[in-house]
């Protein structure tokens, strides 16, 4: 079986064994250490956990919204996808212009209140109906502002005017693949303030030899159980597209952490998965008459063989 998902393993149970207890943002507590790394080597496969099922088309979507610069959860909700809801969902109903029942505090008071939570699924998929089928509205409030899109499309340059890093980045690896500078950030201090939530990849670089290319990911805070098997395949799959784009091949992805944790109301969930054996991963197709990076399609991008344990269901701390 692939080393590539074994080194996750060992990062959890790495945690389970050797975390700190914490208190964090959320309130929920967390088991966490400081400055990991695992590494996936793409020549092993393509590292979508087996041991429980990631949702592909998920990852899959988000990453094309990124590439496309695209900072409106419209183009996510076409493709079922609601990672991104909570924010936008949250400033619709704080705003003056929302007339049904109250929604304070719905991340939590959902997980917990079954009344609760029928109302706040009715008025959420009112909200999606309205992104969906509204224009004005999902302008509105379907914008996050400088998500990831925006900072790695449109990153605002002081002296007016925006950087498109990953156009410049790629054309970078074309040009002068030696270069020790091929960075692409998301973390802007003066944005960081009055963000919902900061960017967890704050940075990543590639690096480009014998003919491979490869991706080095900093993550500052990392939710070992739900978020970073999300982030390893998302990131794969960037690398994957950015090798096609300049005609190499892919190397290693290696995933680098700050704050690394398990939410304490996952343990259980995470020894589950630990006691599974792996699978043999997946391989990944790309539809190689794109020329573009942001012109690739959910159906440019395939997942083969993908053979992996039942999912395992957890809460999400907000």
């Amino acid at each position: 079986m692939s080393k590539n998902e074994q080194g996750y393993l060992d990062l959890a149970q790495d945690i389970l064994d050797n975390g700190a207890v914490k208190g964090d943002r959320t309130g929920t507590g967390t088991r966490s250490v400081f400055g990991r790394q695992v590494r996936f080597d793409m020549s092993e496969g393509f590292p979508l956990l087996t041991t429980k099922r990631v949702p592909f088309g998920l990852i899959k979507s988000e990453l094309l919204w990124f590439l496309r610069g695209d900072t409106n959860i419209k183009f996510l909700l076409a493709h079922k996808n609601h990672i991104w809801d909570e924010w936008a969902f949250k400033n619709w109903v704080e705003s003056a212009d929302y007339d049904g029942p109250d929604m304070t505090d719905f991340g939590r008071r959902s997980l917990v209140d079954e009344a609760f939570k029928v109302q706040y699924d009715e008025q959420h998929a009112i909200f999606v109906d309205r992104i969906l089928n509204d224009d004005e509205f999902a302008q509105k409030y379907g914008e996050l502002g400088d998500v990831y899109g925006a900072q790695w499309r449109h990153w605002r340059r002081v002296q007016g005017g925006f950087i498109d890093q990953i156009k410049d980045v790629i054309e970078q690896i074309k040009t002068n693949p030696n270069s020790r500078r091929l960075i692409v950030t998301a973390w802007n201090p003066e944005d960081v303030p009055t963000q919902a939530l900061p960017p967890c990849h704050t940075l990543f670089q590639f690096y480009v030899a014998d003919g491979k290319l490869s991706l080095q990911l900093y993550q500052r805070s990392a939710d070992v159980f739900l978020g970073v098997p999300f982030n390893i395949a998302s990131y794969s799959l960037l690398l994957h597209m950015v090798a096609a784009q300049t005609g190499l091949e892919p190397g290693e992805f290696v995933h680098t952490f700050g704050d690394t944790h398990i939410y304490s109301n996952h343990i259980e969930q995470v020894t589950e998965q630990l006691q599974r054996e792996m699978r043999p991963l997946p391989t990944i197709t790309l539809n190689p008459e794109v020329k573009d990076i942001a012109e690739y399609t959910m159906a440019d991008i395939k997942i083969n063989d993908y053979d992996p344990h039942a999912s395992i269901k957890a809460p999400v701390a907000v």
